[in-house]
């Protein structure tokens, strides 16, 4: 399962961080790493971007990169 396919209010634990050089190391630096735990806090009107809760703070993040992290739910 991809964090993208989510629902608002759950919870899940990161397993992998895909993606290609440059894309890959922004989202290990905004701290989307494996075994962190992210919430979906909610969805933008027309589905893009998502809010998301980790480490105690609220990242915005496209769903397009979002489809990149393997999750999986708690």
């Amino acid at each position: 399962m991809t964090l993208d396919q989510l629902a608002i209010g759950r919870e899940a634990e990161i397993i992998a961080v895909g993606g290609q050089g440059g894309l890959r190391r922004r989202l290990l630096d905004m701290g989307l790493t494996p075994r962190t735990k992210v919430k979906i806090r909610k969805v933008a009107p027309m589905g893009d971007p998502i809010e998301l809760t980790l480490r105690g703070y609220e990242l915005t993040l496209r769903l397009e990169d979002a489809k990149k992290i393997e999750i999986e739910e708690l």
